[in-house]
């Protein structure tokens, strides 16, 4: 396989940090409106909210960062 042509490990840690994060988010937002009928102790703080958002914008960044045809269109 020639490195030209070689897609970097990072944008799929991107990739899978996105869909992790969009996942534990959207069940955040849904606890935010249908609460656990037995709720952990520190559950006022949203961390699922908090954790599926700043997963999210990791993913983001590193998903559009190291996008196979960015790289391309840098290396040209």
């Amino acid at each position: 396989m020639e490195a030209e042509n070689a897609i970097s490990i990072w944008f799929f840690v991107g990739l899978a940090l996105l869909v992790n994060g969009a996942l534990i988010l959207a069940a955040g937002i849904y606890e935010l409106f249908q609460p656990p009928t037995h709720q952990v102790v520190l559950s006022r703080l949203h961390a699922s909210v908090w954790w599926g958002a700043i997963l999210l914008g990791v993913g983001l960044f590193y998903f559009f960062r190291f996008h196979p045809r960015r790289a391309r269109s840098r290396r040209d």
